[in-house]
């Protein structure tokens, strides 16, 4: 498919058509990456990894683990 590179402030944009963005499941303000290969432009989506419950414990070591924090007697609906 071929569009117009337009003009947008000081930069330069270009329009993605809705089909491109649904099929690489791109929405409104998601970050992309820009990588010039070989004088082309590649634009990939970034998507952020999810992490298992497992995968964030197992970085917890007696070296970093928080002690708990006394927020002091709950307040208003707060029940501990």
């Amino acid at each position: 498919m071929r569009t117009k590179v337009q003009k947008w402030g000081n930069s330069l944009a270009i329009r993605i058509p809705k089909l491109f963005a649904q099929n690489i499941r791109l929405r409104n303000n998601d970050s992309v990456e820009l990588l010039l290969k070989k004088g082309k432009l590649i634009i990939s989506p970034i998507t952020d990894k999810e992490y298992t419950l497992e995968e964030l414990l197992s970085g917890v070591t007696v070296d970093n683990v928080h002690n708990e924090i006394d927020m002091g007697k709950p307040v208003g609906k707060e029940v501990w």
